[in-house]
């Protein structure tokens, strides 16, 4: 059972999804197209790496990183290029500029906000005068705690 386990994790895993043919023949170079790799999302896989993903359009992807950096283009000019190409969507952490702030702000602030509700839920009184019960009340509770 456990070697069926380790098989099945092995075969899962997205380690192959870099085919060897378009790995580059410079160690440098190649790491650096891993690095680059491993930032863009898949346009066709939610929250996968090019790095990761198996798409056509992700080893397409990755034969465009590969050849920009062969082409002696810095990270910059390649990360530029795709965004270019194909939205600030294909970054796997977008910016934060313009419009972004509001993504970026959004979840730290509603957490703040619901901190704030729950404080004041507690720490508001309960709305009984003096704390004490009617004698209407007393003799219902009494009857209550005696069944």
């Amino acid at each position: 059972m456990k070697r069926l386990i380790l098989t099945l994790t092995l075969l899962a895993s997205p380690l192959w999804a870099v085919e060897p043919s378009e790995m580059l023949d410079d160690p440098v170079l190649e790491s650096r197209a891993r690095d680059l790799s491993a930032g863009l999302r898949c346009p066709i896989c939610q929250n996968e790496s090019i790095d990761e993903s198996n798409a056509a359009l992700s080893k397409e992807l990755r034969i465009i990183v590969r050849e920009r950096i062969v082409a002696g283009d810095s990270d910059q000019d390649i990360l530029d290029y795709l965004v270019a190409r194909y939205g600030e969507y294909v970054l796997l952490t977008p910016t934060v500029s313009g419009a972004n702030w509001i993504l970026w702000l959004a979840a730290p602030g509603l957490f703040l906000a619901a901190l704030g509700i729950g404080w004041s839920t507690i720490r508001r009184k309960p709305e009984t005068p003096n704390g004490t019960l009617t004698d209407e009340e007393q003799t219902a509770l009494d009857k209550i705690l005696r069944s």
